[in-house]
């Protein structure tokens, strides 16, 4: 077989029929632009909705649950023992919120390989106090640079910067929805009452927005030791602990082994956003399947074009096999068009759709809700253009096959005698 003869057939052949072959390419170069734009789209916005959920929980939330105890005290009386025992009104036994011996389980979590961080937390209840105005709120205590670096907080402050609060002990970062009730901006000075009647008096250095309203109307974060000194707590006092994990898919497995271990309530981020992971999930499987779709039908365009060459093309089929070319050439002629397609409307395919994707990501996008997102969320993930070329080279290969085969079994006498 002689590839440069075929190949030279193949390019006369696509030339001589300029007009379909711009057509055939231009069909693959459409279904994969699309299929690339569609998809960076799809995915960049549900990337931006996980992201609002995702970046801000831990992958493991450790606290010391206050609940009634299981076992009653009526249980330990053996003279009740093959009894059955109703008790009423059963209240939680009396425990504190503070996670014991915090420091030291804090240290073992740091030292595990498949954990990216361990961080301390303490929440306040407190009332934000300006004028005549009383609002209900948590303060979270925390290690702000480590919440950068593990919770991208930075991210959702659209006001001053993460630093300023690590510099100052007497600063907050004040959530956006608060702020705007109490008529408060940076450099302002907020007082917090704890549950005890104490009042703190704190600047604010930032605004906190997450684009959730119920969030940003009672959160802020101040120093760790700034919430405990709220609390009336020593430097010991942790109330919750945060872990990230390299791998999210193992956070099921170390909670329970954590909670059972140290007798804590260690929530995972799959059981505690299990209807937000559906959600998810529904609309991935979504935007797969209209791509998918999208692919399939440019592959059915494809078919039918080089399927109407090929009936155009019978005398060629003819004077070709009379000349000595055998089936199997006539059909890797034919095959080998529908790859040069393939090649030229995929190459093609992939600059739109980046081109397009691109585009997409410089139209602009303002909402209050999502204050840091300026334009729209694309994925520039490369599966996509590996998945448009490859799809492209083989919806081509097909779609030439089988018109191809025909082509192979054409008897030149029959055609010739037609004529």
């Amino acid at each position: 077989m002689n590839w440069k003869v075929i190949l030279g057939i193949s390019k006369t052949h696509l030339l001589s029929r300029i007009k379909q072959s711009s057509v055939a390419a231009l069909g693959v170069t459409f279904g994969i632009g699309t299929f690339i734009t569609l998809g960076s789209f799809m995915t960049g916005l549900n990337g931006l909705l996980d992201g609002l959920i995702l970046d801000r929980t831990p992958h493991i939330h450790i606290y010391n649950e206050i609940e009634p105890s299981e076992t009653q005290p009526i249980a330990l009386a053996d003279r009740f023992a093959n009894s059955f025992n109703v008790v009423t009104s059963v209240k939680p036994k009396k425990s504190q919120v503070r996670i014991h011996n915090a420091l030291a389980l804090l240290n073992h979590l740091q030292q595990k390989r498949e954990v990216r961080g361990a961080i301390p937390q303490v929440q306040a209840q407190v009332f934000f106090l300006a004028g005549s105005l009383q609002l209900n709120g948590i303060a979270h205590g925390v290690d702000v640079m480590e919440e950068v670096r593990l919770f991208n907080l930075d991210e959702y402050i659209v006001e001053g910067n993460p630093e300023d609060l690590a510099k100052n002990d007497n600063g907050i970062i004040l959530g956006a929805g608060v702020a705007k009730k109490m008529s408060l901006k940076v450099g302002d000075r907020v007082q917090l009452s704890s549950v005890k009647g104490g009042l703190f008096p704190l600047k604010i250095v930032g605004l906190y927005q997450s684009g959730l309203a119920d969030i940003d109307n009672v959160q802020s974060y101040v120093n760790l030791t700034t919430a405990q000194r709220i609390l009336g707590e020593g430097k010991n006092f942790i109330s919750d602990i945060n872990v990230k994990l390299f791998d999210m898919e193992k956070a099921p497995l170390m909670a329970t082994q954590i909670g059972n271990q140290f007798d804590l309530t260690a929530v995972d981020v799959k059981t505690a956003n299990a209807q937000f992971e559906t959600g998810t999930d529904i609309r991935n499987l979504i935007t797969y399947a209209v791509s998918v779709t999208l692919l399939i039908v440019a592959g059915f365009g494809i078919y039918n074009i080089l399927n109407m060459m090929i009936y155009e093309k019978m005398n060629d089929i003819a004077i070709l096999k009379a000349t000595g070319f055998s089936g199997k050439d006539v059909k890797m002629i034919f095959i080998s068009q529908a790859l040069l397609i393939g090649c030229i409307g995929g190459a093609l395919g992939l600059l739109v759709g980046y081109g397009l994707s691109t585009a997409i990501s410089y139209i602009p996008f303002e909402t209050e809700a999502l204050p840091t997102i300026k334009t729209f969320p694309v994925n520039n993930d490369p599966s996509f253009y590996i998945i448009g070329i490859i799809f492209a080279l083989i919806a081509t290969f097909f779609a030439g096959y089988l018109p191809a085969s025909k082509a192979q079994r054409i008897d030149p006498v029959d055609i010739i005698r037609g004529q």
